[in-house]
């Protein structure tokens, strides 16, 4: 399995989820500060808008209009998600993401995984098509150490509240000390076996489409547990988890200080260095490059 670190791909801090079969939305997430759209195929779309919602999906990947597309196919086993995927990945002409949903086992993963090598073999110029698992039941999260490294192609793992909180009994987007609680389990359960496989984590929506101060305060206890974005279901929320997801300056005055502070040690063939009264070694520097990674830059 790849031994690729969250740091060594570009992670977006906001998705901007929107059905696939409304024209006017998806004009306007396209156009909006998403750093990336999410297409989607499953959930928000009905029976008989699959074929057309697809079709319109691939036009908007040939035309590769902007960065940072996504699109969620459908589940496996329905009669739909091969066809996603293959229309997606045959359409893709620049990166893109699939988000596989209510994975709960690595099979799911596998299979997608299958697929999409299957639709990229021997085309010229292949596209980076990346992969992120969306985790949604109980069984998901009981699994998650066999799931999150089924595929080199994983990117991040991301949380589906609603329907994870139907599948345990519970509101998980209630403002109540027990549900919050919930959460922050979810969050470390699925946390740690991100970073364990070497992926990253991205919270999933808040299902109010406000950006209030309950809003804020839950994505920023998501990132302060160690995400690295959020998905979004409107586009007034961007503006809170673009600014929350974005390092300070100073974290990133920070970063550079580290990693430079690092390489005049090794240059002189030492591991650890100590900066403003810290001892700096490798694990730090795991950090520093993690925050510049979410900053836009790689070191």
């Amino acid at each position: 399995m790849s031994a690729r670190t969250p740091d060594s791909v570009l992670v977006p801090r906001s998705c901007l989820v929107v059905p696939a079969s409304d024209e006017r939305k998806t004009a306007k997430a396209l156009a909006s500060a998403a750093d990336e759209v999410v297409l989607d195929l499953e959930d928000a779309v009905e029976p008989g808008s699959k074929a057309s919602s697809r079709e319109r999906v691939a036009q908007i990947l040939a035309e590769a209009g902007r960065p940072g597309l996504a699109v969620r196919v459908n589940q496996v086993g329905t009669a739909w998600c091969h066809l996603d995927v293959l229309a997606a990945a045959a359409a893709a002409t620049g990166p893109l993401t699939l988000v596989v949903p209510k994975v709960e086992d690595a099979a799911d993963v596998s299979f997608v995984d299958r697929l999409v090598a299957g639709a990229v073999a021997g085309r010229d110029g292949c596209p980076d098509i990346r992969l992120d698992v969306l985790i949604e039941s109980a069984a998901g999260l009981e699994n998650l150490d066999r799931i999150v490294p089924a595929a080199a192609r994983i990117r991040a793992v991301v949380i589906g509240y609603a329907d994870l909180g139907a599948n345990l009994g519970c509101d998980l987007d209630a403002a109540s000390p027990g549900a919050r609680s919930l959460r922050a389990q979810v969050r470390s359960r699925v946390l740690l076996a991100a970073r364990a496989a070497g992926r990253a984590v991205v919270d999933g929506p808040w299902l109010s489409i406000a950006a209030d101060a309950e809003f804020a305060a839950d994505r920023r206890e998501a990132r302060d547990q160690g995400f690295d974005g959020s998905w979004t279901i409107h586009p007034a929320q961007l503006g809170v988890v673009n600014d929350l997801f974005t390092p300070a300056p100073a974290e990133v005055d920070w970063a550079h200080g580290v990693l430079d502070a690092l390489a005049g040690a090794a240059a002189r063939g030492s591991g650890a260095v100590a900066l403003d009264g810290q001892m700096l070694d490798e694990a730090v520097a795991v950090r520093a490059r993690r925050v510049l990674a979410r900053a836009g830059e790689r070191r």
